[in-house]
């Protein structure tokens, strides 16, 4: 059985190689994934013929260049948009994002806050691994320090998303449209975050 396929294909950098990764189970049918890391899988049936597999594969050849470069820009795009992360060699320049990250997310929540008729608890910057932001039923806002490496818009976006939490404890109607009275384009930034960034 097939462990792997060396598939070549023209691309506007030049011939790329990738190669995609078969992977076989009880499905009936035979698909293709990549992954947000530019992993290229197959999955087929367990009775699948190595034959078959392969002109599936060619087949889908400019599908799977298509995926493998959006991918790879996404990629590119989110490591601009966390800078060049120097940070990650150097404690005193992540101390220094951290510090500004609490001046600058500080400030937003206050401006937010007032704009938006609520107030808050305790504001704590953190390094979460899964989330953004978060708000506490007791008020207290948690930020990824993170944000500061992210576009203005991106970090407002996560600020009023985690202040219209002290109206609306859920992700009800009633708490988007109170998302959407402060930023009427809440959607095309919670998109971006999802895509470039992760997720609240």
């Amino acid at each position: 059985m097939l462990k792997e396929i060396l598939l070549t294909a023209p691309s506007p950098e030049g011939a790329i190689s990738i190669c995609v990764e078969v992977i076989y189970s009880d499905r009936r049918t035979l698909g293709l994934e990549v992954t947000a890391e530019g992993r290229v899988r197959a999955r087929v049936p367990r009775r699948a013929g190595d034959r078959a597999v392969k002109e599936f594969v060619e087949k889908k050849k400019d599908w799977i260049l298509e995926k493998y470069l959006l991918q790879k820009k996404r990629r590119e795009e989110r490591r601009e948009a966390a800078g060049d992360r120097d940070y990650e060699r150097d404690p005193a320049l992540e101390a220094r994002y951290r510090q500004l990250a609490r001046r600058v997310i500080g400030q937003r929540v206050s401006y937010f806050a007032a704009k938006m008729g609520v107030t808050c608890g305790r504001i704590s910057i953190r390094e979460q691994k899964t989330r953004w932001g978060s708000c506490s039923g007791q008020g207290n806002l948690n930020f990824n320090w993170k944000l500061i490496l992210m576009p203005p818009e991106i970090l407002d976006y996560v600020v009023v998303h985690e202040l219209a939490h002290r109206k609306q404890m859920n992700h009800s109607p009633a708490f988007w449209a109170e998302v959407e009275r402060i930023l009427p384009d809440w959607r095309e930034r919670r998109r971006w975050l999802r895509e470039k960034g992760g997720e609240v």
